[in-house]
């Protein structure tokens, strides 16, 4: 296990107001590689993660919220309002989803704590944006993934519109706040640049990823048609049945691979084949190509489909379930996978942390924390409250002192 001194973000402090998944899997990222970040939930319910999924134990929670100190407040109350100004007077980020002008009319919104803290970076993630008429709409992962053009795009040709069964608007919206916030730090500690507030939209983040669709719209005039597994652009391209049940996807975008994946199935018989000869073609007659592709794999099982593909350098991948994943040995070399001891559940296992860095790579130091269980190591340390002053605001029910009381 790594030093902390090693990790890059070591003298960052992050505020995480936010709740669910596109906020504070953002905080958790910078947590992985070194920031300190305060958890700041309700201190009733604590941040609705806490409930999420049809287990009774917090998992979610414990791996989108490791590496946080979880220090509750009432922001509906003045004395709550006061804790939090004071801990963002020093803090270099704060992350927050509510609905647009909530802080404001709380007065803890960006012109009140740029004022207290003109260093600070201010991470405004919401489903729709802080502008536009769509604003002060509640905004979800699934809404945001059905408005963006994705799930018109994704699932079988004579299927519905299909969601993703993840958290994927979210999940690309963090990463998108993650790469924001450390450009607003790069100017403001090298380029001798201030503070800022970021507008990190759910909606935006996910339309991103749709790529060509804007240009191809734009120019063409067309829909990006749901084609299932196979591509407009690709073929062959699917996944395929074994002989043992399972399943393996390949795509011969390259041409190389393209013969390659031909020569093997079919001999040069195949491979010179009209119909297949080049990608055009190759695309007017994918029903044929792919039948015969899955005629070959149908024969064959998956463990020696793979090795033949790889014995002639020809991309391929199975399609893996997560028992795959956990006894595949290139996800433990790599620590895509990690286990993670708790005090309730034992040793359990989440994702690694990732991309590595060479020099100073992240860490996980422990899972996502009791409600409370940082109130008085963080208030004492980060504001002037004494502990008697923090027992107080517990027992008007303002924040809370959870786990040892650490």
């Amino acid at each position: 296990m790594h030093e902390r001194s090693q990790t890059p973000l070591d003298d960052l402090t992050v505020i995480d107001c936010a709740s669910l998944y596109a906020g504070p899997l953002a905080a958790m990222i910078l947590g992985d590689f070194g920031a300190e970040v305060i958890k700041v939930e309700h201190p009733t319910a604590g941040d609705p993660l806490r409930e999420f999924g049809d287990y009774p134990e917090e998992l979610s929670y414990l791996w989108v919220n490791r590496n946080k100190k979880s220090t509750p407040l009432d922001l509906h109350t003045a004395d709550g309002q006061a804790v939090l100004k004071d801990l963002a007077a020093d803090a270099d980020v704060l992350i927050e989803n509510f609905r647009p002008e909530t802080l404001e009319r709380w007065g803890l919104g960006w012109d009140t704590l740029s004022e207290l803290n003109p260093g600070l970076v201010m991470v405004r993630t919401t489903g729709f944006g802080q502008t536009g008429p769509y604003r002060d709409r509640p905004g979800f992962g699934t809404l945001v993934e059905s408005m963006s053009g994705y799930a018109y795009s994704t699932g079988q040709p004579d299927g519905p519109p299909t969601l993703p069964p993840v958290a994927m608007a979210d999940s690309v919206c963090a990463f998108h706040s993650v790469y924001a916030t450390m450009m607003a730090l790069y100017w403001r500690d090298l380029e001798g640049g201030t503070g800022q507030y970021i507008d990190s939209s759910i909606l935006e983040s996910m339309f991103g990823i749709l790529g060509d669709h804007v240009i191809e719209h734009d120019v063409k005039g067309t829909d990006h048609r749901r084609s299932g597994n196979r591509s407009r652009r690709t073929a062959p391209r699917n996944v395929y049945r074994t002989k043992d049940d399972r399943w393996v996807a390949i795509s011969g975008s390259a041409p190389s691979i393209a013969d390659r994946i031909l020569r093997l199935i079919g001999g040069e018989e195949l491979a010179t084949d009209p119909r297949f000869a080049t990608m055009e073609a190759r695309l007017s007659h994918v029903e044929e190509l792919d039948a015969i592709v899955q005629e070959w794999m149908v024969d064959r099982t998956r463990d020696e489909i793979i090795e033949t593909f790889e014995e002639h350098e020809a991309a391929i991948g199975p399609v893996y379930n997560m028992e795959d994943i956990f006894s595949d040995p290139h996800f433990s070399d790599r620590e895509a996978i990690r286990p993670v001891e708790t005090d309730e559940l034992g040793e359990v296992t989440m994702r690694g942390v990732f991309p590595t860095l060479s020099a100073t790579p992240g860490r996980i130091d422990h899972p996502g924390p009791s409600l409370g269980e940082h109130t008085l190591e963080v208030l004492t340390e980060k504001t002037s409250l004494t502990p008697a002053e923090i027992q107080t605001l517990a027992a008007e029910d303002v924040t809370v002192i959870g786990g040892d009381g650490r």
